[in-house]
C-alpha cells in the first residue's frame, strides 16, 4: 500500500455518514439516532428530505394558524408545531401544524408522535415542497388515518386554506371546503379565525 493510500484510509470522510443511506432506505426510527442530522429533516419513502429556508409567508401563516387553533382548542387536544409524525416504518413527515390527543403528550419529551395520536395535520405550502405538500403527504396522511388535512396556499400574500377530511373506506381526503377570508369549520373542533389577520403578523 502506498503512502498516499495509507493517508487516504486513516483520513476520516468529511461527509456524515447519512449522506450514505443503507441499501433498504432509513426507517422512522433511525432519525432519533443520526447524529449531526440537519434540523426539520422529514422521512419519505425511506429518503431523508431537508427543508429549505422558509420565506417570511411560511412563518406568518403558520404563527397565525397556531395561534387560532390554540385559542378554539378544546381541553382533550394539543396543538403542536413543526413536530414529526411516524406514518409507517419508512415515512416521518413534519407537518407545520398538528393536533394531537392530549394523551399523546406524555413526557414532554416525545420527539414524534404516532399517526393514530393525530387529528388534523397542517401543512403550508413553499415553492420548493409543492409536490410533497399537495400529492405526497396527503397520501402519506390519509393512508395512515389522519382524520383532517389543511394545505394552505399564498395568493397575493393571503393565505387560502383547503380543508379535507378523510373516507375512511377509501383512505383518501375529501375536499370540504376552501377558505380565503375567513376560517370557519366545525371539526377537528369549532374554529373561526380571521385569515386577514395575516397582515398584523
Amino acid at each position: 500500500m502506498t503512502a498516499e493510500a495509507v493517508i487516504e484510509t486513516m483520513t476520516p470522510s468529511p461527509l456524515p455518514d447519512w449522506v450514505f443511506p443503507p441499501p433498504q432506505g432509513f426507517t422512522a426510527e433511525d432519525l432519533d439516532h443520526i447524529a449531526d442530522l440537519p434540523a426539520h429533516t422529514e422521512l419519505i419513502d425511506g429518503s431523508l428530505v431537508f427543508v429549505s429556508p422558509q420565506a417570511a409567508f411560511h412563518m406568518r401563516a403558520v404563527s397565525l394558524l397556531e395561534a387560532e387553533l390554540r385559542r378554539a382548542a378544546p381541553n382533550d387536544v394539543r396543538v403542536r408545531r413543526e413536530m414529526s409524525v411516524i406514518l409507517a416504518k419508512d415515512q416521518r413527515p413534519e407537518p407545520d401544524l398538528c393536533v394531537v390527543v392530549a394523551e399523546a403528550v406524555r413526557s414532554g419529551k416525545e420527539t414524534y408522535y404516532r399517526a393514530q395520536d393525530v387529528l388534523l395535520a397542517v401543512e403550508v405550502v413553499s415553492p420548493e415542497s409543492v409536490t410533497r405538500d399537495r400529492q405526497r403527504k396527503p397520501e402519506l396522511y390519509a393512508q395512515a388515518g389522519i382524520p383532517h388535512f389543511w394545505r394552505v396556499e399564498e395568493d397575493a400574500g393571503k393565505p387560502i386554506v383547503y380543508a379535507y377530511e378523510l373516507d375512511p373506506a377509501m383512505r383518501s381526503y375529501a375536499r370540504m371546503g376552501v377558505h380565503r377570508d375567513r376560517l370557519k369549520v366545525t371539526a377537528p373542533f369549532d374554529l373561526d379565525a380571521d385569515l386577514a389577520a395575516i397582515d398584523r403578523i
